[in-house]
């Protein structure tokens, strides 16, 4: 199986000036657990996750004016739509990471989470009788 067959195609992207505030309840409005943060002026493109945020409030910080850019990652793995599962989860085990953006032609077309693949590669639910 591919990474196209198992990413979500709901890419949410976010400013490098989003409150980490805003940030997360965009992310739980939409019911992901990362953001593409695109900074044209920094270089281009970064990811923050839910951890990040989790991260910076545990640190006592105010989620209402830390911004997007003092907590996203830039030095960021991008995974191709025709990589296999087996490449993503490699790349996710080697680098101690949760997602991967996916990349189409030096776009963001989706993004694969550690729960996206295990998704795929578990055994479907069968009903147990009542």
């Amino acid at each position: 199986m591919l990474v196209r067959d198992a990413m979500s195609t709901v890419v949410l992207t976010i400013g490098p000036t989003h409150t980490l505030r805003q940030a997360a309840a965009l992310m739980s409005a939409r019911k992901v657990g990362a953001a593409v943060v695109h900074d044209p002026d920094a270089g281009g493109i970064g990811i923050l996750t839910e951890r990040d945020v989790l991260n910076s409030v545990g640190l006592g910080q105010d989620p209402d004016t830390e911004r997007a850019h003092a907590h996203t990652t830039t030095d960021v793995v991008f995974a191709a739509p025709t990589w296999t599962l087996e490449e993503a989860a490699s790349a996710m085990a080697h680098g101690g990471f949760r997602h991967l953006i996916v990349l189409d032609g030096g776009e963001p077309t989706g993004i694969v989470s550690v729960r996206d693949i295990i998704r795929c590669w578990a055994p479907a639910r069968q009903r147990v009788p009542a």
